[in-house]
């Protein structure tokens, strides 16, 4: 029986100086390529190679907007090659190498993943070895925040909600909704992604009971072809908290609270080729089985 062949345990890993990964424009990226060369080998150089993209994508029900998928491609934001070391060769063991690079002053867009549109920095790592031996490769994420200059906050927003405000109810309908009345307030609908979403809701009165008082983040994006000039839109939920559980008191007044979850959500972006906006749906679930949404749209930013 033929001997198999040995195993070899050589790797490449990046690490970068920040923990937590985060930088903004214009920023010096600085960290370490660590190699492990078992028994030591000869490469042909080891690079990096810095992208930034924005990758669009439509929904099943969206694709007909579009005669053409072919032109939809990534918007390449950075494109940025490293030279880390020249061809040669590794020992034997670990070898640690610095690098660093600058990110662009202009022209960046904050990371985010959402569902149709992805905006991702990655570092890529390559290293072609000797006859014989796998090339290694790695890649990494790292996250870029743009902050843009503080804005003026506006004043807390008032809303009431009954039957007769309902949108898409015919009037002739309006008899067999239980009265209800809610009221409450939203402390910001220009919100600083870094700090909580607050406000206040309170059910003042309701024929029917509540069963339950819901909290929805949604986020709306929208996808342009660049040829056709169709527009594709798509909402989906990003989160969902309940506020209130059962038949809550009347005319208590209940708190608003909802931190914006990071990568998921991203400062309001309103491109050329793409937008990521944002809602608030307040949902008051009713025992009878109805169901009250109130659409509040919000805009995010980053300051200083």
């Amino acid at each position: 029986m033929a001997a198999s062949a040995p195993i070899e345990h050589s790797s490449l890993d990046v690490k970068l100086k920040r923990v937590d990964r985060i930088y903004r424009p214009g920023e010096v990226v600085e960290g370490i390529l660590v190699i492990n060369a078992k028994a030591g080998w000869s490469h042909s150089g080891i690079n990096l190679q810095v992208v930034g993209q924005a990758k669009l994508q439509l929904s099943a029900r969206s694709v007909g907007l579009f005669e053409s998928m072919s032109n939809l491609k990534p918007l390449v934001l950075m494109d940025l090659p490293v030279v880390v070391l020249d061809a040669g060769r590794l020992p034997d063991g670990t070898t640690e190498t610095p690098f660093e690079f600058q990110l662009p002053s202009e022209g960046l867009h904050e990371s985010y993943h959402g569902v149709y549109i992805n905006v991702e920095y990655k570092i890529n790592v390559d290293c072609e070895r000797g006859v014989m031996k796998k090339a290694l490769h790695r890649s990494i994420e790292f996250i870029v925040e743009v902050p843009e200059n503080a804005r003026n906050e506006t004043d807390p927003e008032r809303f009431e909600i009954t039957p007769e405000s309902l949108e898409n109810v015919r009037s002739n309908t309006l008899d067999q909704i239980p009265k209800f009345k809610i009221s409450g307030r939203l402390f910001h609908k220009l919100c600083p992604i870094n700090l909580p979403f607050t406000g206040e809701v309170t059910i003042e009165a309701s024929q029917a009971p509540v069963k339950s008082i819901e909290l929805q983040l949604v986020r709306v994006e929208s996808v342009k072809h660049p040829d056709s000039g169709n527009t594709a839109r798509e909402a989906t939920e990003i989160q969902n908290i309940q506020i209130g559980d059962g038949d809550v008191c009347r005319n208590l007044v209940i708190p608003l609270y909802m931190i914006f979850p990071r990568l998921f959500t991203c400062p309001t972006m309103l491109t050329d080729n793409f937008k990521v906006e944002f809602e608030v749906n307040l949902i008051v679930v009713f025992g009878d089985g109805y169901m009250v949404t109130e659409n509040f749209p919000i805009v995010l930013y980053r300051g200083r």
